[in-house]
């Protein structure tokens, strides 16, 4: 299935931590097709290594997992991003790295990103 939606890492910890109106939304938008970038991925292990129950967090992560696609960097991601931070640091703007490239994931593919942090991306340009 191809996904619509990037779940950005914020939506991702509360699906995990069973906030009800983001499980509940993300269990809708399933059927249309999710996707978490692998730099979500690496997010959420950092917080799985870290917490009181790594194995027990570690499942839960899986299981959730078991309905998103996981997306990738690759040449034409990289150059977004490349575009997108020289534009930003021309204008004196500064997005973090890692949201960079999480936004550069969304506009490659044409995917509607899923986060509570728009202050986050709202300086990406809409344009790949």
């Amino acid at each position: 299935m191809t996904a619509r939606y990037l779940v950005d890492t914020d939506w991702a910890i509360h699906y995990l931590n069973d906030h009800p109106e983001i499980s509940q939304r993300l269990d809708e938008l399933k059927t249309d097709g999710l996707a978490l970038s692998v730099i979500t991925l690496a997010e959420l292990y950092e917080g799985i290594y870290y917490s009181t129950d790594p194995i027990g967090n570690e499942r839960d992560l899986q299981d959730f997992l078991g309905g998103a696609s996981i997306l990738g960097l690759d040449v034409e991601t990289c150059q977004i991003f490349g575009r997108q931070r020289g534009r930003l640091r021309a204008a004196r703007m500064a997005v973090r790295d890692f949201d960079l490239l999480i936004g550069a994931t969304a506009l490659r593919h044409d995917l509607t990103l899923l986060s509570n942090n728009r202050r986050h991306f709202e300086l990406v340009d809409g344009q790949a």
